[in-house]
């Protein structure tokens, strides 16, 4: 008997009783009589900001207010003309690095957890992470209940790459202090179109 065994077989006789595991088939998944406003404060849990065009606003003025000394902003999509780096025109990812703002389009947002589906509609998908700041623009129809509506919605063989985000990222692993930015963007707006 090998020494793994012999460690299994001791954590085996030490369990009492067992118990099977619970049927999930009855549980029905989260609901919410209004899935934006869930959304919303889900995401501000998560760490987003949750911006809503007001009046006269674009896309560019949103990004230009709240990032006022962005000096690279990154996006391939059309109605980001403040755009000054294409992902889809860069040499390789690594020409993504410096970005102050990066803007992309979500899919599908999730209300119970304020995370967003975000496909690969780009040809450098480093500008969802090596971006400072990250702008999501997301319509206001494409939020869901829960995860179990997302993936769904979410077909796999329709993208060769997609994750969903959800808050800027953080961690405080290391002496329990907070870090913003650890593996991601530091700060993500979420504008709802």
């Amino acid at each position: 008997m090998s020494r793994k065994e012999q460690i299994l077989g001791r954590i085996r006789a030490g369990i009492g009783t067992r118990y099977d595991m619970p049927a999930l088939d009855d549980i029905a998944p989260i609901t919410y009589p209004d899935p934006l406003e869930a959304f919303i404060a889900s995401s501000k849990v998560a760490g987003s900001e949750v911006v809503e065009l007001g009046e006269g606003e674009t896309v560019d003025s949103v990004i230009r207010k709240r990032f006022p000394s962005a000096r690279t902003i990154a996006s391939n999509l059309p109605e980001v003309t403040a755009a000054n780096l294409n992902p889809d025109t860069v040499e390789s990812a690594a020409a993504l690095d410096g970005t102050d703002v990066g803007v992309i389009r979500g899919e599908l947002g999730v209300a119970e957890n304020g995370c967003i589906w975000i496909p690969q509609a780009m040809k450098e998908k480093a500008v969802c992470f090596i971006s400072e700041n990250l702008v999501i623009l997301l319509s206001r129809e494409a939020i869901v209940n829960n995860m179990h509506e997302a993936y769904r919605r979410v077909d796999p063989g329709r993208y060769g790459y997609g994750t969903f985000i959800s808050g800027p990222s953080k961690t405080a692993d290391i002496a329990q202090t907070l870090v913003m930015g650890a593996q991601a963007a530091r700060s993500v707006t979420v504008i709802l179109i």
